[in-house]
């Protein structure tokens, strides 16, 4: 027998449509990331997903239906409480959150901030309040400058991020304030998802974030999920992407950043060829003795990140596009015991109000040249994925 892959891509954000009980969430029934953004660019092109069967699971501009699709397809509904990466990413894996990550709507409490102060000995911080990552930069850089003082900021989501320009702090100084933050989280029981460091550079004369050098120190799983299972039985987990931060590196054996989708994309192509340079990205210390299995799990952040949050409609339906440009290429590798699994993590429709993420269910499309088409309904739980990686790979 062969060696048997699942390869997960997460378009990160690509939610399609109001969950149940997304009022509980401060969303609008009308959120719904991918229809919105189909109408809004007037359709989209994306003859592989299309064929798939995307156009299935609604009414979607562009996208057709179709009678005979290649894969399975169906819609998720999330069992965890809560609207974000980390969440969406865990249940994908097996782990339901049953109690939301906490937010900081007024900033972080007084305490932790003075303990972060003393402990990085930054001086001093800006702002500490929840805004957008892009517009808090802009409005603080003359005083971050001035003053060398961090900018430290939230959002709707469980995240204490740091910005600074690293022209004139260090990016190291950056990561290691950041791991600073996730310790105090921990120590203090504050149950915050992530950290997320923010390096900026000044370019043009703005300030502009430099995507690839973001970290996100996540908190731990607090229990194993499939990733840990496939690493523990020998095998290969390969992570592109977020993936090593959203998992704190539970489970992976292999990891490499990217600094955009079009990188991801190249790099899963590769990973799925078996052209990847793997020992370049090997986790110290991990030995692999079983090649009869793998995992290769992709997080795609642009359509979130980049156009999500900062209500681009226009740019969010170009990156599904060239996601679609890249499985053409892909699709034609996936062979009778590779199974390629198209997902999302949450929605963060960039149509409706605010600039937040949007608590939605998600498309989940299989395909294997080993698998029989067919509609899967609306299932209940991320983890459905999981439990059919588990089945696949015989764990």
């Amino acid at each position: 027998m062969g060696k048997r892959r699942a390869i997960i891509v997460v378009i990160d954000s690509m939610g399609c449509g109001a969950m149940p009980d997304h009022a509980e969430f401060g969303d609008i029934a009308e959120c719904n990331t991918l229809k919105n953004v189909c109408h809004y660019n007037k359709g989209l092109d994306v003859p592989v997903l299309e064929a798939m069967g995307l156009g299935n699971l609604g009414d979607y501009e562009g996208i057709e239906k179709t009678t005979t699709p290649i894969a399975q397809y169906g819609i998720l509904q999330e069992k965890s409480k809560g609207k974000d990466t980390t969440t969406g990413h865990w249940e994908i894996a097996g782990l339901v959150s049953e109690k939301p990550f906490a937010t900081f709507p007024e900033g972080f409490p007084k305490a932790l901030i003075d303990k972060f102060i003393k402990e990085t000995n930054c001086g001093g911080i800006l702002a500490n309040i929840p805004a957008s990552g892009t517009a808090i930069i802009e409005k603080l850089n003359d005083e971050h400058h001035k003053t060398k003082y961090p900018i430290v900021y939230t959002s709707a989501d469980s995240v204490f991020q740091i910005a600074l320009d690293t022209d004139m702090i260090p990016l190291e100084t950056l990561y290691e304030w950041c791991r600073v933050a996730r310790r105090l989280l921990d120590e203090g029981n504050y149950n915050v998802a992530r950290v997320i460091a923010r390096p900026y550079k000044i370019i043009d004369g703005k300030p502009t974030r430099i995507s690839k050098d973001r970290r996100d120190y996540s908190m731990a799983p607090p229990n194993k999920t499939i990733l840990d299972k496939i690493k523990d039985s020998g095998a290969k987990v390969i992570g592109i992407g977020k993936i090593e931060d959203i998992f704190s590196k539970a489970g992976i054996t292999h990891a490499i950043h990217t600094g955009s989708n079009k990188e991801g994309l190249e790099l899963t192509l590769k990973a799925v060829e078996e052209k990847l340079d793997l020992e370049s990205i090997k986790y110290p210390n991990t030995d692999i003795t079983d090649n009869t299995k793998e995992i290769i799990f992709t997080n795609l952040v642009d359509t979130d990140m980049l156009y999500g949050h900062r209500n681009d409609a226009k740019g969010y339906g170009a990156a599904i596009e060239e996601i679609d440009d890249y499985l053409d290429k892909i699709i034609p590798l996936i062979c009778e015991d590779d199974l390629l699994v198209i997902t999302a993590d949450h929605g963060c429709d960039p149509t409706v109000p605010g600039t937040d993420h949007t608590r939605e269910q998600v498309p989940v499309l299989y395909y294997s040249k080993s698998i029989e088409p067919k509609n899967l309904g609306i299932e209940l739980g991320f983890d459905t994925i999981a439990k059919r990686v588990a089945e696949w790979l015989s764990v």
